[in-house]
């Protein structure tokens, strides 16, 4: 799949950030990725993100659109070339627009889900639910957070920070290989968020992660971002 590189706007992005068991997550992960390890656990989570004045770059904004998505991420690393590669592995992925439900695995990598966004938001807080066409449900309510949850296994604002500014790199499931898409934001900045609920009923989902693998650990939130999408190709297994 060839795709074109793509301007737009992050109008918010939350990071709904677990811890899951090595060993469980590994059973997920399809080769040649392996589950990315932070203190002996996996990283895994939910990216909730709206994207305004999406277009082929060079086209002005009026052409663009806006949606509302999801991505369920893993994050993972790879051999390629004799190097080890850091990114995530996008399992499942959910949209507001019915084009990129549409022509998702063909246009777009990855198949997506239709569904429901219920957004309630002001500067401060966030109140969001995700209804699937499949079921899936994902929610959050937090508040705007002066720092990191002091239980996070990630100890502080800028190691979070850090490690996810790393995972610009996705791919996405196509038969037997993978599309690959980079995000590069014009500029990278993170607020913590003061979480009093979340929920992914597919990291939650029990036949898939057994009780007591996953937990929350923290959210990150951004807003007001410049960015471009670019297509690396397909990784091969």
């Amino acid at each position: 799949m060839k795709i074109p590189t793509i301007h737009g706007y992050i109008d918010r992005r939350i990071l709904i950030n677990y811890v899951g068991d090595p060993e469980v997550v590994s059973h997920y992960v399809p080769a040649p990725f392996r589950p990315q390890i932070y203190n002996g656990k996996a990283i895994i989570g939910v990216c909730l993100i709206r994207l305004k004045h999406i277009k082929v770059k060079g086209l002005p904004n009026f052409v663009g659109i806006s949606s509302e998505n999801a991505a369920h991420r893993i994050a993972v690393e790879w051999d390629e070339n004799g190097e080890t590669r850091q990114g995530v592995y996008i399992p499942r992925r959910d949209t507001s627009l019915w084009f990129n439900a549409l022509v998702g695995g063909r246009v777009f990598p990855g198949r997506h889900y239709l569904a429901r966004f219920d957004v309630k938001e002001t500067a401060a807080h966030y109140d969001i639910h995700v209804s699937s066409s499949d079921q899936t449900a994902i929610s959050i309510e937090a508040d705007i957070a002066p720092d990191l949850d002091s239980t996070s296994i990630f100890g502080s604002l800028d190691s979070a920070s850090e490690f996810f500014e790393k995972g610009c790199i996705g791919y996405s499931p196509d038969g037997k290989s993978f599309d690959g898409l980079k995000l590069a934001l014009k500029e990278w900045k993170v607020t913590p968020l003061n979480v009093k609920k979340a929920h992914s009923g597919f990291f939650e989902n029990e036949s898939i992660f057994p009780k007591g693998s996953v937990s929350f650990d923290h959210a990150l939130l951004m807003n007001n971002v410049e960015h471009e999408w670019h297509g690396i190709g397909r990784l091969r297994f």
